[in-house]
């Protein structure tokens, strides 16, 4: 049995793109799936003379993305990515949907994810379950400032400012349709709530007493840096669903059946 050297390894196709952003480590995936099914079906028309179907191909291809996805550790939805992606660019050729179709598609989802392949924050929204338990973790009689940091569509914000107007409430959210949305409904409901354009690591979190987190597994060690540095000693950080790596929460609160348990972490 032959020892793969460093060296061997560094040369592979798919090798060492765990440090690489998600987004980029799937398109690499999909490139090299590609070419080696493409490399394959040559191969098989050249000396056997065998044309395999299109769709056997395009299986195929998809397969191996998504096993590659697997065997190179990435979570799960970037395997069903991996696996729907060929089969559905092959449909939408076959249908003949419009070019400005794929333009607003495009568009419309920039406007809803803007820099996710960076941040690695997809949009999580979260259940409406847990707006009592967040809003009891708040102290009564006390103007607390809270902020929801990538807020999304604004609804725990523009909730929680309804029922404690003598706080201060605001929602910070890097993509811009959220973002407008969170605040239409905040001028339109003429809530106290503030929203902001703005990436959360670019905000001072010192002026807040409780900073609410609903981001990913890859943000955490981040933010818990960040609000190890900033937040003032008392404050609250919350997170809805994801741990931070190598830190014991005080509390795990169970939002309800089935749903994330909300994390908080006094600093």
């Amino acid at each position: 049995m032959g020892v793969q050297s460093d060296h061997d390894e560094a040369d592979s196709p798919v090798a060492n793109t765990k440090a690489m952003l998600p987004a980029l480590h799937a398109l690499l995936i999909q490139v090299f799936s590609l070419l080696l099914c493409s490399a394959a079906v040559f191969i098989l028309a050249a000396a056997f003379r065998f044309q395999p179907p299109l769709y056997v191909a395009v299986i195929l291809q998809a397969g191996l993305a998504a096993g590659i996805a697997c065997l190179r550790g990435m979570d799960w939805w970037w395997w069903c990515i991996q696996l729907l992606f060929p089969p559905a660019i092959v449909v939408f050729l076959a249908v003949g949907f419009p070019p400005s179709y794929f333009l607003f598609g495009f568009l419309f989802l920039l406007l809803l994810f803007w820099s996710t392949y960076r941040t690695q924050v997809p949009y999580y929204p979260s259940r409406a379950s847990l707006f009592p338990f967040v809003r009891d973790l708040l102290p009564v009689g006390k103007a607390v400032q809270f902020i929801d940091i990538g807020s999304g569509l604004g609804g725990l914000v523009i909730s929680l400012a309804k029922a404690r107007r003598d706080a201060g409430f605001t929602g910070v959210e890097i993509a811009p349709l959220p973002w407008c949305i969170s605040y239409l409904r905040a001028k339109l409901s003429r809530s106290n709530a503030h929203f902001l354009l703005q990436n959360y690591m670019e905000l001072n979190l010192q002026s807040y007493d409780f900073v609410f987190a609903y981001l990913s597994p890859a943000a955490m060690p981040g933010l818990w840096q960040k609000a190890k540095s900033e937040m003032r000693a008392g404050a609250m950080l919350l997170s809805y669903e994801f741990v931070i790596p190598g830190a014991e929460p005080d509390l795990c609160i169970n939002t309800g059946d089935n749903a994330p348990i909300l994390y908080a972490w006094r600093i």
